[in-house]
């Protein structure tokens, strides 16, 4: 009985002690939850990151600028081409006559207003002469005039007896024909007098050839413009995407044909306006790619867009409408890639990343 007595306070003990072990378990589990979150924190208290970003660049559309039918294909789906290089050639032989027939037309209103030209500077001479000539019989067909009338007043005074009807007669026909010529001297002077207005009508005719031909040299301009438009060249470096033509299409003006994905790669990533509190232009950036997990890219932000994803939407909130509900908004943020890519692996335009970007 004695050993009986003395063995319960010791399992007393036993039971207590294995009572306690759940909870000492417990308040380490708490301890341990509590400087992890607290070493979590502390790591990532100069942090912002987010899954809403994507990789982004420029993807310049290849339209055609004139009609007509692919004669040459020179690209395939992805390849990558330079700047300049000839990627689409199409039919010609229409837009080199409409450059024959301007290049004509041109030349034909080039040798009119030359003539022109030559004209009036004959104008500025023989315009005065006119005149001056014109001066010239005036004053012979007064003097003739005056001679008539000399002889017409003669032949009136005299005696009859001493003279002939028929002297009469020719010194009267000789006067009015010296009148008539001197009224005709008259009008010949009055119109050879309009020498600047004769020499203004050559110089406006030579304005207006003048004008045809600058016309004509932009009809042929135009044409040469769309004569090289039938060769459709890549305006800079980057790699054929979504290609939607084929030898032999009818292309019409303003086609799409395929894009050209330059190799300029930066990643936008829309970050709540919450996250935008510490972030400014310059503040380094860890990128992990989905599709690539061990790709590991470093950045840095570039710039933050003046306004939210909403405003720049086909149709923006109009928040005075009375129905207003707050939410929180994003804003696209881009990220520039200063390292880690791989030259030989570029990296497609959408991608799903996640930038982390460091908030000092």
């Amino acid at each position: 009985m004695a050993d009986q007595a003395a063995g319960e306070p010791e399992l007393g003990k036993a039971q207590k002690k294995r009572s306690k072990t759940p909870l000492i378990a417990v308040v380490l589990a708490i301890i341990v939850a509590l400087i992890g979150v607290g070493f979590y924190w502390f790591l990532t208290r100069n942090q912002e990151s987010t899954d809403d970003a994507y990789t982004d660049g420029r993807a310049i559309m290849i339209a055609a600028h004139v009609s007509g039918y692919v004669t040459a294909l020179l690209v395939n789906d992805n390849q990558f081409v330079h700047a300049g290089d000839v990627l689409v050639r199409i039919e010609s032989r229409d837009y080199e006559a409409v450059r024959d027939q301007a290049a004509g037309q041109l030349a034909s209103i080039e040798a009119q207003r030359d003539s022109a030209s030559v004209a009036l500077d004959k104008a500025h001479t023989t315009y005065p002469a006119q005149l001056a000539q014109a001066e010239g019989q005036l004053l012979q067909a007064k003097g003739q005039l005056f001679e008539s009338q000399a002889e017409y007043d003669r032949q009136h005074k005299i005696n009859p007896a001493a003279t002939s009807q028929q002297s009469i007669d020719n010194a009267t026909a000789n006067l009015q024909q010296a009148q008539g010529q001197v009224k005709q001297a008259e009008a010949q002077v009055q119109q050879a007098a309009l020498v600047e207005q004769n020499i203004a009508q050559a110089e406006a005719q030579l304005r207006q050839l003048e004008g045809q031909v600058a016309q004509m040299r932009g009809n042929l301009a135009q044409a040469e413009i769309n004569l090289g438009y039938t060769s459709i060249v890549a305006p800079q470096d980057g790699w054929i995407t979504k290609r939607n033509v084929e030898m032999g299409n009818y292309l019409q003006t303003g086609t799409q044909i395929f894009a050209i994905v330059a190799p300029e790669v930066w990643v936008t990533a829309n970050f709540k306006e919450t996250q935008l509190t510490r972030m400014r232009p310059g503040q380094k950036v860890d990128i992990a790619v989905d599709a690539y997990p061990d790709l590991k890219l470093k950045g840095h932000l570039d710039s933050i867009q003046l306004g939210s994803g909403s405003r720049f939407t086909a149709f923006p909130p109009e928040n005075a409408t009375g129905n207003f509900v707050k939410i929180v908004q994003r804003v696209p943020v881009k990220i520039v890639i200063d390292s880690g890519l791989d030259p030989h692996m570029p990296l497609p335009l959408g991608l799903s990343v996640e930038p982390v970007v460091r908030l000092q």
